[in-house]
Formats: structure tokens, sequence, C-alpha cells
């Protein structure tokens, strides 16, 4: 099923006619959190990426890089695909939200083997 996160490594895919078709499928039956295209074609890709109101949006890369401390954010506290949740008094930071987009060339994750990352303290 599209709506399920799977903790193993399962896939859902989904055979459309093409990618205007795709991006209506998941716009119908997406999470808003994330979503990949697997496709040579750049152009494409690009209006696939453009397209997709997702919080993140993969070309060639797993989904799994979706993770807050992959990106830099520190430890995740919380899942959000609303597109404004701020309450009470809101600042311009407030309003703002975020896209997140990644151009792979196949890449996976490996449960973070071998991995270093660079995340410097604030």
């Amino acid at each position: 099923s599209p709506r399920i996160e799977y903790g193993p490594l399962d896939v859902t895919m989904e055979v459309v006619d093409d990618m205007p078709a795709a991006v209506d499928h998941i716009h119908m039956h997406g999470s808003g959190h994330t979503e990949a295209i697997i496709t040579e074609d750049v152009a494409t890709a690009e209006a696939f990426m453009r397209s997709v109101d997702s919080a993140c949006v993969f070309h060639n890369a797993s989904t799994r890089f979706s993770d807050g401390f992959r990106f830099g954010l520190g430890a995740e506290v919380g899942i959000s695909t609303s597109r404004i949740h701020a309450r009470g008094p809101v600042g311009v930071e407030g309003l703002l939200t975020t896209k997140w987009l990644l151009r792979g060339t196949g890449q996976f994750c490996a449960k973070d083997t071998g991995i270093t990352y660079t995340h410097k303290k604030l």
C-alpha cells in the first residue's frame, strides 16, 4: 500500500502511463512526506520534482535518505506533512516551509554503515 511506512527493505511501486499521471496519483494517494522518481530522463525528473507537492522529492535516490538527522537538522523530534504548522505569535520564519530536493545516481542507505556525519554544533 502507498500509505504504509516500511521498516524492512520493502518497496511500494505504482506503474502509470506517464509522468503527469504519476503526479496526479501522488497528489491523490501520497503522504506529502517523501516521493521519488527513477528515470534517466533528466527533463522528466526535473518536471516531476517541480510538480510533486511533498516535503521531500528525490530523483534516482532512495527515499530512506529522508531523515532529519541526514539533513543536518539534529535528532528528529517530529514529522510534519503540513504546509504551515506554526501556532501563536508567528514571525517570518514561522511562515516558511521547506521542500528538500535530492538528485542522485542510484544511491541507497545502508543503515549509516561507514558514514561520518559532518554536522557542526551551533
